[in-house]
């Protein structure tokens, strides 16, 4: 089980995710999102990594000059789009690409074999929002995605108390978490990560 902490905003929340077993931590390069980080901080939680684990980067509709900056600054492995961004796009740059949907119903799946990135995140929908909200959505869709030919990574709502049964009803490739593991938005409960990583890798 892959587990992926996103919304890492510094090097001491790096670390600590490091250390409770995280196998890739995401770095959010979206300029509205309480946990965006500017290109210099990405370079020093890159630095405070472990080479085992993957830096993601995470972005929405951003122009192409801002996402090569930000691989070469942060170092990073994988892409992950959640914007309106067209498959071509996810295809431009030399890393994994992992498009992100906002799953709001059955209908909501139509749109992903349009997208042959290496993965697909599954992520709630809410008005307005990107991603990241916290929301729930439901379990037998991302069931149902899996038959679609990508690996999934789930996200949306997920929690140290509910990883377990998601990881279990959905058996995906990786889960995906960022304010399920926090003190405050951008800053993260320890305590919550080491829980929601032992949860999810148990399971």
């Amino acid at each position: 089980m892959i587990v992926k902490i996103c919304g890492i905003t510094n090097p001491a929340d790096a670390r600590a995710a490091a250390e409770a077993g995280a196998d890739i931590v995401g770095l959010m390069f979206y300029e509205p999102s309480p946990r965006s980080v500017t290109l210099a901080a990405a370079a020093e939680i890159a630095r405070a990594l472990p080479p085992s684990i993957a830096k993601a980067g995470v972005f929405v509709n951003a122009a192409e000059e801002t996402v090569l900056e930000a691989i070469a600054a942060g170092g990073l492995n994988l892409l992950q789009f959640h914007g309106d961004e067209p498959p071509e796009y996810c295809a431009l740059f030399p890393l994994m690409s992992v498009k992100a949907f906002r799953v709001r119903d059955a209908e909501s799946l139509k749109q992903l074999p349009n997208y042959p990135t290496g993965a697909w995140l599954l992520d709630a929908w809410a008005a307005g929002k990107p991603g990241g909200t916290g929301a729930r959505f439901n379990w037998d869709l991302a069931v149902a995605a899996k038959e679609l030919g990508r690996p999934i990574f789930l996200a949306g709502g997920l929690t140290p108390e509910n990883v377990g049964d998601a990881v279990r009803h959905v058996r995906p490739y990786g889960v995906d978490v960022s304010s399920g593991v926090e003190a405050s938005p951008g800053r993260k409960d320890h305590g919550k990560v080491r829980d929601f990583i032992a949860a999810a890798k148990s399971a």
